[in-house]
Formats: structure tokens, sequence, C-alpha cells
């Protein structure tokens, strides 16, 4: 075989791509089919390696202290504007989507003692129930703030990557056990506060008085803080959502080159 110096040709395929910039490719392509493999092999997936692994560094669309930083700041934006919005007077009554009803085991109740006139009393018992559940939404800011330091970056590529509930979720997980230890007492503190445990034994002494009824068995705390609960991570799903869907919401440049 005769070698023959290489010619410009040479230089490139048929394609017209430089050989240099083909081996290039090929060096990427056979690095990624190695991680792929190595992963596969050791049960390990993308998400337990550091980002920048995988997007190469500095030539990634976002490196992994970008994503973090991003993250832990959609969650504080987030979960501020949900603490702010239940919090505030009407936080929850004015909202028809998160207001606490009367308790189940109370309906009975309510419906026979406004079918005889005695509304006014009913309609307070159901304000100041809601009342103590906006007094103790403020409380919640310290817990959910703790969950977002303990974020780990493979919990972050999850909400980035996930569904429109992708942080709620997580938040739900990881802080709603702590929310109702610390929840119920202050649920209980605000509700006698606002008179909540008065106005309902004033109208279960005035339900008691009607022939052939029966009082219930209610637990008023634990009715009132899982409302409560339920009430903050809905309106923090909608934070959540906003932030994904609406560039408006996306209110600075961290947040838009995450989410954008």
């Amino acid at each position: 075989m005769i070698l023959k110096p290489a010619t410009n040709n040479d230089l490139h395929s048929e394609q017209g791509l430089p050989i240099m910039f083909q081996k290039r490719i090929m060096k990427t392509l056979s690095a990624t089919i190695v991680l792929a493999f190595a992963l596969t092999l050791s049960g390990c997936t993308a998400s337990d390696i550091p980002l920048g692994t995988i997007l190469g560094g500095a030539g990634g669309a976002l490196d992994e202290g970008t994503v973090a930083a991003g993250l832990k700041e959609a969650l504080h934006i987030g979960t501020d504007r949900s603490v702010i919005t239940t919090s505030k007077e009407d936080g929850f009554f004015g909202n028809p989507l998160i207001r606490i009803p009367l308790p189940k085991e109370f309906e009975t109740v309510a419906s026979t003692l406004r079918g005889i006139g005695i509304n006014k009393p009913v309609d307070e018992f159901e304000l100041a129930m809601n009342r103590a559940a906006e007094m103790a939404a403020g409380e919640a800011k310290d817990v959910f703030w703790l969950a977002i330091t303990e974020m780990t970056l493979s919990d972050a590529m999850g909400i980035l990557n996930g569904g429109d509930r992708s942080a709620t979720d997580y938040f739900y997980a990881h802080t709603s056990d702590r929310l109702r230890t610390k929840f119920r007492p202050i649920v209980t503190e605000k509700m006698q506060e606002v008179g909540v445990y008065n106005t309902y034994n004033e109208l279960l002494d005035k339900y008691s008085r009607i022939p052939f009824v029966s009082k219930p068995s209610i637990d008023l705390d634990g009715h009132i803080t899982e409302k409560a609960l339920g009430g903050l991570f809905d309106t923090l799903a909608g934070e959540e959502k906003k932030i994904r869907e609406d560039p408006a919401a996306r209110t600075t440049a961290l947040l838009r080159k995450v989410f954008g």
C-alpha cells in the first residue's frame, strides 16, 4: 500500500464536514454511551450525578448551581406568596376554593338551627373557623424555608422537570407532618382567641334543647388544622403553576433563566 500526503479534500468527509469535527462528535457520542452504560450497570440515574457532568460543564445550557439557585428562589417566592395570601384577613374565608366549611358532623346541627331561625350564630361559627386558619397560616413560612435548605440536587431536578404540582408535592412530602404538629396548637390558641369554642358550645346548647336529637362528637381542632393545611398547599400549587406557565410571574432574571 502506498501512502500519500493528505490533501485538502482528504480533510473533509463526503458530507462536507471536517474530519476533525466528525471525530469530536464521535468522541462525544462514545462518552455519552459509556456514561449511560455505566449508570445502567451501577443502578444509578442521571439525577444521582452532578448536573454539570451531564450538561457538559460550562458548555451546558444550565449548570447545577444555576438550577439549584433558580429552584430555591422560585420556592422562596412561591411559599412567601402562599403564606401572605392565606394569612391575610379573608385569605381563607374570602376564597371559595379554600374556605373552610362546617364539619360534616355539624351539618345536621347547622341545618336544624337554621330551620328554626338561628342563622347568625352559625355564620359566625364558620367565620371564626376560617379566621383561626388565617392566623395560623403565617407560621408556615419557617417550615417551608427549612425544607428548601434541605433540598438536594436530585430533588431540584425532579421539581424542575416534574408536573405542575411537583414542587407542591415535594413540600407536602417534606413538611406536612411538621406543619401539622406546629399548626394544631396554634389553631387551638387562635380558636380560643376568636371565640370558636364559645360559639360552638352555644350552638350545641341550643341544639340539645330540641327534642329527640343527640350532640355530635367533633374534633374541631383537627378539622380546622387539616383544612388549613389543604388550603395552604392548594394555594402553593397555584403559585407554582403561575411560575411555570406565566412569564409575568417570573419576577427575577434567575427565574426567567431557569423556567424560560
